[in-house]
């Protein structure tokens, strides 16, 4: 599933008031925060994920990592903040067309 611009403009807006839920920190990406991003996405479907990494290299390979291992759809990522989007089973956030 791909997002359209309209469909990514649509969950920026919805987005714009939420705070990060996970923050990744000196540790890195590790099984935990995986489990934690899976469990917010589960519960949430649009989440911010904070990446407390200096180098810009670094945060992409972890943005991309997330992505590949949660298959959720990149919305936006402004400097250390990276929003996802993963529908559930329920259903919360209606896309538009």
């Amino acid at each position: 599933m791909n997002l359209s611009n309209k469909q990514k403009q649509y969950l920026k807006s919805e987005a714009h008031h939420l705070k990060p839920i996970v923050m990744i920190g000196a540790n890195g990406f590790t099984e935990g925060v995986l489990a934690e991003i899976e469990n917010a996405l589960n519960f949430h479907e649009l989440i911010k994920v904070k990446i407390s990494a200096e180098d810009r290299e670094t945060k992409k390979l972890i943005c991309e990592a997330i992505i590949r291992e949660t298959k959720a759809l990149a919305v936006q990522q402004v400097g250390s903040i990276f929003t996802i989007f993963r529908p559930s089973d329920e259903k919360k956030i209606t896309l538009p067309k």
